[in-house]
């Protein structure tokens, strides 16, 4: 271990200053891990400083490294752009990896005499045009049902060249005689004609639709001064069918020409970066991608991987990119766009809908193939949101109810592993406040609850949720702190107007997102606090209003009451019931007062 920290430090003392890609070996010559740097000294002696704050997973990376290799680049940019490709054909364990489980689509001009145009899976080197790929099925085939309407092109797969056409090889088939190819087979259409129909097509799919919408316009103009209006009519169909689909498509202002939209959203294992590419106004292409966390990335490191993995992939040339959060690197001749207000703002605002309506599925599908690794996500994700010192398997969430003071009650409900869990629920009647005050109820509920937990020696929990703000927050606190268990159990209060979140002794609340999970969980504690509590609440208010309606009759007191009520359930069965059988519950006398009473109430 010596010599390997010596010959590490050999290196890194002798490190450029210069942009470059850095690769950390074990001792096995395993490669365990690949990044890029501005300036590779001081990033690859950031990891071996004193004074570093490194997470824990990196500490660990640093404690494998015996030994480094780096390369040097001319910019910050390939060294972006060699990081990326290094990563993608070593697969470093410590690296990110962008997750694709499907094989997305592409549309092809097929390099061949008059070149068809259909969908493909496979992309290969063969010289043909490919665009995509398309992680939307339905765009793909839309585009495609709108070229095959504008333009006849051929489907079939016969060798057209001029050697087979002069000698008269093939016939037209059916497709010629309806419309849909103009039979170059048969010698009937010039090469140099369907190439420029291409042409046009290659605009439409690149979404310059203005460019071929321009051409159909002077070419129905040229029809219509020479007077053949069927054909100038055939030319406006075209246009209005392009008009129909630019409408559908358009998002956005069409002077948005040629940029490309990132945006990003996490959860506690992976970030998901959704890409957008605009043109004039149109979205042609949209995909996100899973980005598993390796080292605690930050959202800046993910989105700046994506970057350039995906312009890459979609063959981008935008020289405008808008986000959500400024990458960590600069490209030459592109300018970056953080967004405050706008039709842009709008762009980044739909990109992360589609981010976040990818993580949420890939959470449904986590959630019913592996419901272990769902419970674990989340509580990962509780414990980093909320700051906790454990994972919050057992919750227990306290609420108060009264009405100007009357039948004080608390409840207790608990979730574990992120899951109601009713056998554990508990009320609470108040016993030792007079008049509204919750946060009396409050401390004595929360010393009750757990000194009873000590004496039997029960498991505590590991988060404790108080439906409240900083008093009742403050109350708990009191009463576990007469219990020795401050410090012990986290504690955390939610008031309900803003959601706020409170730590005992910090007067600044905490804001989650309002779309989390974690806020999810916690709003779904509270609010099935307040209905358990509501609910005993209302049955121990109807219970004592009915026990005071009896009690009002002379001779008649709780215990009487209370055996009325057991027997008959309500007091409007008791007002039915017959002298004999109220005697026979109660006995003679006080029978007929219960009865003379309710009898002389009905005349």
């Amino acid at each position: 271990m010596a010599s390997d920290s010596i010959h590490l430090s050999n290196i890194i003392r002798d490190l450029p200053d210069r942009p470059g890609v850095y690769q950390y070996y074990d001792k096995d010559g395993k490669l365990l891990y690949i990044g890029k740097a501005k300036n590779l000294k001081k990033r690859v002696s950031s990891y071996f400083s004193r004074d570093s704050s490194l997470t824990g997973k990196v500490r660990v990376l640093v404690q494998k490294i015996a030994d480094l290799r780096f390369i040097v680049v001319n910019s910050e940019l390939d060294a972006l752009l060699l990081e990326n490709n290094l990563i993608k054909k070593y697969q470093p364990r410590y690296n990110v990896m962008l997750k694709d489980d499907k094989t997305y689509p592409w549309i092809i001009i097929k390099k061949e005499p008059f070149p068809r145009i259909f969908y493909t899976r496979h992309r290969i080197n063969d010289g043909s045009d490919y665009f995509g790929p398309y992680a939307s099925g339905k765009m793909m085939n839309t585009l495609l049902d709108l070229v095959r309407q504008l333009y006849p092109l051929r489907n079939c797969n016969l060798n057209l060249n001029q050697a087979s056409i002069s000698k008269k090889k093939y016939k037209v088939c059916l497709e010629y005689h309806i419309g849909n190819c103009l039979g170059p087979c048969e010698g009937l259409e010039k090469e140099e004609d369907y190439q420029s129909r291409l042409q046009e097509i290659r605009n439409i799919i690149k979404g310059n639709i203005a460019t071929v919408k321009l051409q159909l316009i002077e070419l129905m103009k040229d029809y219509s001064a020479r007077y053949e209006f069927e054909k100038a009519q055939v030319v406006k169909e075209k246009i209005e069918l392009l008009e129909r689909y630019q409408s559908k498509s358009m998002v956005v202002n069409p002077s948005i020409h040629n940029v490309d939209v990132f945006t990003y959203c996490e959860d506690s294992t992976s970030g998901y970066v959704n890409f957008m590419k605009v043109v004039n106004g149109c979205i042609i292409q949209a995909h996100t991608v899973e980005m598993k966390k390796k080292l605690d990335e930050s959202p800046e490191e993910l989105l700046t991987l994506a970057i350039a993995e995906l312009r890459e992939r979609f063959e981008s040339d935008a020289k405008e990119i808008i986000l959500s959060v400024m990458p960590e690197v600069e490209l030459p001749g592109v300018v970056f766009t953080v967004p405050i207000r706008g039709d842009k703002k709008a762009l980044v605002e739909l990109s992360e809908r589609n981010a976040k309506f990818y993580m949420l599925e890939k959470h449904k599908q986590i959630e019913r193939v592996d419901p272990e690794r769902h419970t674990k996500r989340i509580m990962e994700q509780m414990q980093k949101d909320l700051r906790l010192k454990a994972q919050p398997v057992r919750i227990d969430c306290f609420d108060n109810s009264n009405i100007q003071g009357a039948f004080p009650v608390a409840a207790m409900v608990v979730f574990t592993n992120g899951r109601a869990d009713k056998q554990e629920y508990r009320h609470f009647n108040i016993k030792t406040v007079e008049g509204p005050n919750d946060f009396a109820s409050m401390e004595e509920v929360i010393y009750r609850r757990y000194k009873r937990v000590l004496d039997e020696g029960k498991e505590l929990p590991q988060l404790i949720v108080i439906d409240g703000g900083k008093g009742q927050l403050s109350s708990a606190m009191a009463s576990l702190e007469k219990l020795g268990l401050r410090g012990k159990i986290d504690v955390i209060g939610i008031a309900k107007k803003l959601e706020e979140i409170y730590y005992p002794g910090d007067s600044v609340p905490l804001y989650i997102d309002k779309k989390s999970e974690t806020l999810r969980v916690i709003q779904q504690l509270r609010d099935e606090a307040h209905r358990f509590g509501i609910t005993h609440h209302r049955q121990r208010r109807e219970k004592g209003t009915i026990k005071t309606q009896l009690t009002g009759i002379e001779g008649i007191g709780d215990s009487t009451a209370q055996t009325l009520l057991r027997k008959f359930k309500s007091v409007k069965n008791i007002k039915a019931a017959s002298i004999e059988e109220l005697q026979s519950v109660v006995g003679k006398s006080k029978g007929k007062f219960v009865f003379d009473f309710f009898k002389g109430e009905n005349i």
